[in-house]
């Protein structure tokens, strides 16, 4: 079959037309439509995690399954047995494996899945404008659910920031004015995300934060220490800080160091039933699934060229069958 692989962190793509197909054994084998490329898949190229095998990446995947028919998968592959399993908490497990970025994923035609259960009925999404939905959708809907409580309870006075306008960014946006009455500001040092964030409906579109200015939601989506920092010393008493960036920074937390009782959260990915609670929501609210730029999957290394240099508006989709 053909697919994409990482031989080793920090080498180029490669495109091979004879990969071995895989095998059912005790779980499925997918058909793959489609695959989003996401920054992950940049940070396995890079080695910051994953094993240094080779790999096929790709874990925002969309397919089609025998019986389900079109489908997406859920990527964080949980045990089944644990305690985080049965509480509906996959991405959390300690024996969970993740497809394209610890073991093969979807920059092929075909991809082993362990068990139907994570799989998601499409039910009429178009997979290639959801694909992105698999993990940056998933991502910043829990990040946003961190603290959506909070955002209800003071309505019309709820006040949310995003920090990094990127893909994950605007999601976090779109879920936000659709699920709460809160004022929504996007910070950003670019101006074209600034711009894109209150296009798709920020309140506000910044690149620094005004003095005093505190909020009951931070999304931080870069999770440098200058980022923390900025949350940090902008959540409001009883806000939360829900940081899903990998940047490795850090602050110090503890009585003085941040306001009382603000709550500090980093959040992972997002459960196989919050998927299906998103997938329900983009049906009902079609501006959720947004125009994406489709490339061949032989494109796999110039679509990797191009997220690196922020050459792009929206998401990557690669198209399986095209040439």
């Amino acid at each position: 079959m053909r697919a994409v692989l990482l031989d080793a962190p920090n080498t180029p793509l490669r495109v091979v037309d004879d990969h071995p197909a895989p095998e059912a054994g005790s779980g499925l084998v997918l058909d793959v439509t489609a695959c989003g490329v996401c920054h992950s898949d940049i940070h396995v190229v890079d080695g910051d995690f994953g094993t240094g095998e080779p790999i096929i990446l790709g874990h925002e995947v969309t397919g089609v399954h025998d019986e389900l028919g079109p489908v997406m998968l859920y990527a964080p592959w949980g045990c089944l047995n644990c305690t985080e399993c049965s509480e509906h908490n996959e991405m959390i497990c300690s024996d969970s494996t993740e497809a394209g970025l610890f073991t093969d994923g979807g920059y092929a035609e075909q991809m082993y899945v362990p068990d139907a259960r994570y799989l998601a009925p499409l039910d009429g999404l178009d997979p290639y404008a959801a694909a992105p939905l698999a993990c940056g959708g998933l991502t910043a809907y829990r990040a946003v659910l961190q603290g959506i409580d909070r955002l209800r309870e003071r309505g019309a006075d709820a006040r949310a920031l995003v920090i990094g306008a990127g893909g994950l960014g605007q999601f976090a946006i779109r879920y936000l004015r659709l699920l709460t009455d809160a004022h929504v500001t996007a910070l950003d040092l670019s101006e074209a995300k600034q711009k894109t964030a209150v296009e798709i409906g920020a309140h506000d579109g910044v690149g620094e934060l005004a003095d005093g200015a505190r909020f009951d939601l931070i999304i931080d989506f870069i999770g440098a220490e200058a980022t923390l920092q900025a949350a940090a010393g902008s959540v409001a008493k009883l806000g939360t800080v829900s940081v899903v960036g990998l940047a490795g920074g850090s602050i110090p937390f503890g009585f003085g160091a941040v306001p009382l009782e603000a709550r500090f959260v980093n959040s992972v990915w997002g459960s196989r039933s919050q998927m299906d609670d998103m997938l329900d929501l983009a049906r009902s609210e079609p501006t959720l699934v947004q125009p994406v730029e489709v490339m061949a999957l032989t494109e796999a290394q110039s679509a990797h060229d191009r997220l690196r240099s922020g050459d792009l508006r929206g998401r990557i989709v690669l198209d399986i069958a095209s040439t």
